[in-house]
This record gives structure tokens, sequence and C-alpha cells, in this order.
């Protein structure tokens, strides 16, 4: 599948912020307020459109894909380039997250050339977790949070 790839503005906000997952990754909900709205809508954050124009997913450059838990394990410490993604509930489990997290990681990769990728993920995410293996991504760090246990997952910046 064919994506492009779009600054996130407030309309895309918005979308995202009223997705509803369904039980466990419901976890991943979030609440539409102006605040939220605000984040969403900086310069680190993008979307992924389909060849029609239909949002996908979003994705997140930098310190806003970090979960500030993971800071006294260290899981921060390597300098790498952090991203933090989210695919759009109706197309999850369809077989599209494999060319969805390519389109991602290629832009990245053209952004931030010569870094190591970083992401962190709930560890009960075992869908992701093999997508992000299959892409090329090791597990680094694991730490607790309230809300979940994570890791981090690097995937070495190859020539």
């Amino acid at each position: 599948m064919q994506f492009t790839i779009r600054k996130m503005t407030e309309k895309y906000a918005i979308e995202v912020l009223c997705w509803k997952y369904e039980r466990p990754y419901d976890f991943y909900n979030q609440v539409l307020t102006s605040h939220a709205i605000m984040e969403l809508t900086g310069k680190k954050y993008y979307v992924v459109l389909d060849r029609f124009d239909v949002l996908v997913g979003f994705f997140c450059v930098g310190a806003p894909a970090q979960v500030p838990a993971g800071y006294p394990f260290g899981a921060y410490k390597e300098t790498c380039v952090d991203i933090g993604l989210g695919m759009k509930p109706a197309f999850t489990g369809r077989g599209l997250g494999l060319s969805f997290f390519s389109a991602i990681l290629d832009f990245v990769g053209e952004c931030y050339e010569k870094m190591d990728i970083r992401l962190t993920v709930a560890t009960f995410n075992k869908r992701a977790i093999r997508l992000y293996e299959k892409a090329g991504f090791v597990e680094q760090t694991k730490f607790q949070s309230k809300r979940a246990e994570f890791i981090t997952m690097i995937k070495p910046w190859v020539k």
C-alpha cells in the first residue's frame, strides 16, 4: 500500500484523539482536550494517509515518543531518534502494519540519517512487538510505569 506523510493538523489531531481501541489496546485511548490537540499539532507529529487521503495512522519523533518513567532506568541514555506511532483502530489486524511501519521508517531514516531508531512499547502489545522485530528492532531496556510495563526497542542504523 502507498502512503503519504504530512504534518499533523488540528483536524487530524481531533480525529486521532477520538479513536477508541478494544481491550487490551484501550490502554492507548486518549481524551479530546485542547491541551491534547495542542500537543499533537506540535512540530514533531505527522499523519500517515493512504492514496485516497484517508487517515491511517500517525507518528511522532523525539521526546514526545519517550515514556518519562523510563528515564530513571536509563532507557533513553543512548543517542537515538525516538519514534512513537499509532494506527487507526479500523485498520489494525488487517495486515497493513508492515507497510504502514515501513513508510514511517523510510521517512524517519531520510530525516535522521545515520541515527539508530528507538521506540517504546507496552510489553502486553505482542502484536506490535512482533511487527517491530520483523522490521529489525531488538529489545533494549525494560521498565515499569504506574500504568504498564514497557520495553524500548532499537533498530541500528544501516548504511
